[in-house]
């Protein structure tokens, strides 16, 4: 089996390919080749004894898409965007790589498959960002998608062309809508969500963080670890009981920062709790109080797709996979 991760770079993407790599199937068929793609070239996964090409490209460059599409992998992970805060500064870049940067894979998929039957399966990375207030307690499996940010409207559009496109049979897609995740390895980005790791990543450490929002805030989070799962499922998954509906919201955890920050007590005391200092940043709390914050994401846990069990859960896995197993 040959799977190509677009988006192959980024903390998913290595997270992805590593768990792919341990594993050595995807639903049974031994993993025989890697095609990893990301504007910066993916390092080559540590252990992997089969094919692997890891390249630097831009999806939304012109003909870089048809290129890979030659490759004509089995699965395809489409993982690459840019995220939130960065959409929502630059109106141009957010449309040119969240949305044309899809269009144009999708296309070169189409093209592949008019001079050989070609079908591959695309998982496609979605968000909670399709959705906008004013919300319902709970958002359940039929409520519409109102955005109230540019990268929620790309992420919108392009449910809409995976849906269409797999309708017309030129791949065999699903769009999984990803949590924020939390808690995220690494140097802070850009995403407006960023804060919801770093009052808890940096603590953890010994180092200060800012939290921009009141402790009240509510957000619908998963790990990293839960992040990986939800993927390899949705790419063996028997997509045909799905019909039309080819996007799915995935289950997570409801919570407020100021759970997270008690979790974050329990791991590691209030000595780390202190580290996190308040200052308010209207901007993100604008676009944080334009996010849902709780789901029943009834159709993704009848097929299977389990998030983790509890926030102390998700602080422990960040602290056994990043940090050895220990605090500092």
């Amino acid at each position: 089996m040959h799977i190509m991760i677009i988006g192959a770079a980024g903390m998913i993407g290595r997270k992805l390919t590593e768990r792919l790599v341990a594993d050595g199937t995807l639903g049974g068929k031994p993993i025989t080749a890697f095609s990893l793609i990301d504007v910066i070239e993916p390092a080559a996964p540590a252990g992997f004894g089969g094919t692997c090409v890891c390249q630097a490209a831009d999806l939304s460059a012109p003909d870089v898409a048809a290129a890979l599409a030659t490759a004509r992998p089995d699965v395809i992970f489409h993982l690459a965007a840019i995220v939130s805060g960065e959409a929502e500064a630059d109106f141009d870049k957010g449309y040119r790589i969240n949305l044309d940067g899809t269009r144009y894979l999708f296309d070169a998929i189409r093209a592949e498959g008019q001079t050989e039957p070609y079908c591959p399966r695309v998982v496609f990375t979605s968000s909670i960002a399709i959705f906008g207030a004013p919300f319902p307690d709970q958002i359940s499996d039929t409520y519409y998608h109102t955005p109230q940010t540019s990268y929620g409207t790309q992420k919108a559009i392009c449910e809409l062309l995976l849906a269409d496109y797999s309708r017309r049979g030129i791949f065999d897609g699903i769009g999984i809508r990803l949590p924020t995740i939390c808690v995220r390895p690494g140097a802070p980005n850009k995403a407006a969500s960023g804060f919801f790791s770093n009052i808890l990543r940096e603590p953890l450490i010994g180092q200060p963080a800012v939290l921009p929002v009141p402790d009240t805030t509510r957000h619908w989070l998963a790990s990293p670890r839960a992040a990986v799962g939800f993927l390899i499922h949705a790419a063996v998954l028997d997509t045909a009981p799905l019909g039309q509906r080819r996007n799915l919201s995935m289950p997570g955890l409801s919570t407020t920062v100021a759970e997270q920050i008690e979790a974050l007590r329990r791991a590691a005391g209030d000595k780390a709790v202190a580290l996190i200092k308040i200052e308010p940043d209207e901007t993100i709390a604008k676009i944080v109080a334009g996010w849902p914050e709780n789901f029943d994401p009834q159709l993704a846990i009848s097929l299977g797709f389990t998030a983790d069990p509890s926030f102390d859960a998700i602080i422990q896995a960040h602290i056994d996979d990043e940090l050895g197993g220990t605090l500092p």
